[in-house]
């Protein structure tokens, strides 16, 4: 039986604690499915082909890694690609409340489903979408935090 992990998000845009958050779970889990969410509550500066496409490229080099959509309950999603673990990043404790109670809700919904956490790199605790779409929004450089090719996608995008 292969090991497989979900790992949840807007990606709008991934970034460098994404990737190596994706980096540190390829090594733990036979299949990773980096799993790009449809419908967000969130207003996205991307569209979700965009935010796939882009998830896609930066990932590429991870052989056992998958990017795709969903929408809907992401426990049921994880049960229907047979994923027995949902990854969760964790910057800074400001995340954990959240986290933890998200966990929570889906471990009552999926008992069988564990939530794993994992803190990214020093270099990259502080990273989040938000802040480097701000940053990019006002002029800013955004190449320590996220990958070139995100980069020009950011630029154009805000031009």
């Amino acid at each position: 039986m292969q090991a497989a992990a979900i790992y949840p998000g807007t990606f709008d845009p991934i970034t460098l604690g994404h990737t190596d958050l994706v980096t540190r779970a390829a090594r733990l889990f036979d299949r990773v499915i980096v799993a790009v969410a449809a419908n967000t509550s969130k207003q996205t500066v991307f569209r979700l082909d965009e935010r796939l496409s882009m998830a896609r490229t930066v990932l590429a080099e991870h052989p056992n890694v998958e990017v795709c959509t969903f929408d809907g309950l992401l426990v049921e999603f994880a049960r229907t690609r047979k994923a027995s673990v949902i990854l969760r990043g964790l910057r800074a404790v400001s995340d954990f409340e959240y986290e933890f109670q998200l966990a929570g809700m889906n471990r009552k919904l999926a008992p069988d489903i564990e939530t794993m956490f994992l803190t990214p790199a020093e270099q990259y605790t502080y990273i989040s979408s938000s802040l480097v779409r701000e940053i990019a929004t006002l002029g800013g450089n955004v190449a320590p935090f996220v990958h070139d090719t995100v980069m020009a996608e950011l630029m154009n995008k805000l031009r």
